[in-house]
């Protein structure tokens, strides 16, 4: 009956709209496996750098008993910072008091291991609290590299005894390492630190973001609102597109040949990394920043222009506003990319070993991708558990960056 009122349906018929049908259930599949199978990467990747970085945040301690009673030891008056304090308590002999305070604690062996840097320590535990000279108090100090890899079953057997006895007797931990998010780069894995590098990260972005945002959406603006059609703007936009796709290693030798040579003195510095990631990064802003523009609908424009306002005030009142979300997410990628380079930052020297954090845009910096590749050429694997929580930093970093972007993205989102 159903084939008398429906002639066309025919038994070929029939036959293809169950392949078709097959063929879509397919490809939805296909397309549920291709997301399944992208969560799964993420999450192995995830669990594998959390699982190695949880111990780059930690470091192999030892516990020293410290009586500062009876020892002199005074802070300067009139005197103040972490800095002025460890000199002066280092001239008092502060570094003697702590290494003989560890073979009391610890035994001949046991403060051999104590790292020579560990009084630092102890002098900024004083400049935060003065009141330990009048009293003793027990301290957890970094050990050498030697007792760490021991302690940690890797390599250094003939210490291996020397760690299980510190170990049973409580004197020796491995325990969270604060300092790791507030120290800069050393040649010990026991005391380095990414602040030196995340500093340097958010001094170059900064700069790259200052230069790049407002230059790529003016640019923007201008080849799709005011640009003329000839083959010179043509030549523009090819050279843009063009630039975008270009490896971002050119850019590096770019900024070699011409910010160096310009400023020669600002090697390595904040101020020449930005502005060659700035020069990276503008080719993505123009680009999705044209096209978000192009997509403001033209009665946006036609409606302001009836009511009165100049063609100025349509670009910077209407659709500058409706088309800043759009430009806002090419930022949000561009930034992303030039965060994560490593290539263009090592063209123009700012792989330099940098112990300080940089106080200003124009001192000797590092940033984090490249510290993490310093870190991860050494041979010292006691760098290994550094280098993955210096990866956990750097995405924790980019997270907080994106989800800036993004939130102001959405608070500038506006319907039409």
């Amino acid at each position: 009956m159903s084939d008398l009122l429906n002639p066309t349906r025919t038994a070929a018929f029939e036959a293809r709209l169950k392949r078709r049908y097959a063929a879509e259930r397919r490809f939805r599949l296909a397309g549920l496996g291709a997301v399944l199978f992208s969560l799964a990467v993420l999450v192995i990747l995830l669990f594998n750098m959390a699982f190695n970085g949880i111990g780059g945040f930690q470091r192999a301690e030892l516990a020293v008993q410290v009586d500062f009673s009876g020892s002199g030891l005074s802070l300067p008056a009139g005197v103040s910072g972490d800095t002025a304090h460890m000199r002066a308590l280092e001239a008092a002999g502060l570094d003697d008091l702590v290494h003989e305070s560890a073979i009391r604690s610890l035994g001949e062996d046991g403060a051999a291991q104590l790292n020579p840097n560990a009084w630092r320590d102890v002098a900024r535990a004083i400049s935060s609290d003065p009141t330990l000279l009048s009293r003793q108090h027990d301290f957890w100090l970094p050990a050498t590299g030697k007792l760490a890899a021991a302690f940690a079953g890797d390599g250094q057997q003939q210490l291996r005894p020397l760690a299980d006895q510190l170990h049973a007797a409580g004197k020796l931990e491995r325990r969270f390492d604060a300092g790791f998010l507030t120290r800069s780069d050393a040649t010990d894995p026991q005391q380095v630190g990414i602040w030196g590098a995340l500093k340097g990260s958010i001094l170059t972005m900064l700069v790259t973001l200052v230069l790049a945002f407002p230059i790529g959406v003016l640019a923007a603006l201008y080849l799709e609102e005011y640009a003329p059609r000839n083959r010179w703007t043509d030549l523009i936009e090819v050279s843009i597109n063009n630039l975008a796709a270009v490896p971002s290693i050119i850019f590096g030798l770019l900024g070699l040949a011409v910010f160096l040579t310009l400023f020669p003195g600002l090697r390595s510095a904040p101020l020449i990394g930005g502005m060659t990631l700035a020069l990276m990064t503008m080719p993505v802003i123009v680009i999705s920043g044209r096209n978000a523009i192009k997509a403001v609908p033209p009665s946006i424009r036609d409606g302001a222009m009836a009511l009165g306002a100049s063609p100025i005030q349509v670009v910077f009142h209407h659709v500058l506003p409706l088309s800043l979300p759009g430009i806002l997410t090419g930022t949000i990628i561009g930034m992303a990319r030039a965060l994560g380079e490593t290539a263009p930052l090592l063209m123009i020297g700012m792989r330099a070993f940098v112990a300080t954090p940089p106080d200003g845009m124009t001192d000797a910096a590092t940033v984090l991708p490249v510290q993490i590749y310093l870190w991860s050429d050494e041979i010292d694997r006691g760098f290994v558990e550094r280098t993955s929580a210096a990866i956990i930093v750097l995405l924790l970093f980019l997270l907080v960056m994106n989800g800036i972007a993004i939130y102001l993205r959405n608070r500038f989102e506006k319907k039409w």
